[in-house]
């Protein structure tokens, strides 16, 4: 790798601006070698399919591997043609190359109990946007600060009833007969209607609407042809 290169293009371009160099031999100089290192670039194959075997599961006797996925890399519980194999995202800072067995079969431990508030079950998992608690129906993210591996019931509890409260603050009134909130957003109160939101008009009380007044501020909104605003 050449650590000059930038160096010496922009003495290159001193030299076009004091006329000592022409400056379409200077691009032509450039571009050529350029354009045949990206063409040898992109005829490099690079494998697709790459995996790598971390070991056995003791608990079933399968062959634990790490691979790339549809959705990225993989620690996976079976052989590519069992049709039972199990998989799960590998986590932040994980690679196919470094993982071991220990920390692959770790993955599995999730989705996990962690245990029960109020009649209901408390599930600990990581999904898509990182580790969460489900309850109630309710997903309820962990934060930077707890392990999923680890958080015990008492935290659980504690994130569960600070979501609850966060929720109620949110809620200023509900109008189940028409299937729609009131609800205090980013930019102020707002109408929820499905996955629709309506801007209330200026001036007006968002607690003392009712399913009529709503109605109305929908069917103006959509009269005139205005866009529906998200209050988020």
């Amino acid at each position: 790798m050449d650590y000059n290169f930038t160096a010496k293009i922009e003495e290159s371009f001193d030299k076009v601006a004091e006329g000592k160099v022409v400056w379409n031999k200077l691009i032509a100089d450039f571009y050529k070698p350029f354009h045949k290192m990206v063409d040898e670039t992109l005829t490099v194959s690079r494998p697709t399919n790459a995996e790598r075997i971390l070991g056995t599961d003791p608990a079933t006797g399968k062959t634990v591997l790490a691979r790339i996925g549809r959705f990225g890399p993989l620690a996976q519980i079976g052989d590519n043609d069992d049709p039972d194999k199990k998989f799960m995202s590998l986590a932040k800072g994980q690679l196919i190359e470094t993982i071991t067995l220990e920390e692959a079969l770790k993955l599995f431990e999730l989705p996990r109990s962690v245990g029960e508030y109020k009649g209901s079950d408390i599930t600990c998992a990581i999904g898509r946007f990182g580790p969460y608690l489900r309850y109630n129906g309710k997903f309820i993210s962990l934060g930077k600060e707890n392990n999923p591996y680890t958080i015990d019931l008492e935290t659980s509890i504690l994130l569960i009833e600070a979501h609850f409260a966060k929720e109620a603050q949110k809620q200023i009134k509900s109008l189940p007969e028409i299937g729609a909130e009131i609800l205090n957003g980013r930019f102020g109160p707002y109408i929820k209607i499905g996955k629709d939101n309506y801007k209330i008009p200026k001036g007006t009380d968002p607690a003392t609407l009712d399913a009529q007044t709503v109605k109305e501020i929908v069917e103006k909104s959509s009269k005139t042809g205005k866009p529906k605003k998200n209050g988020k």
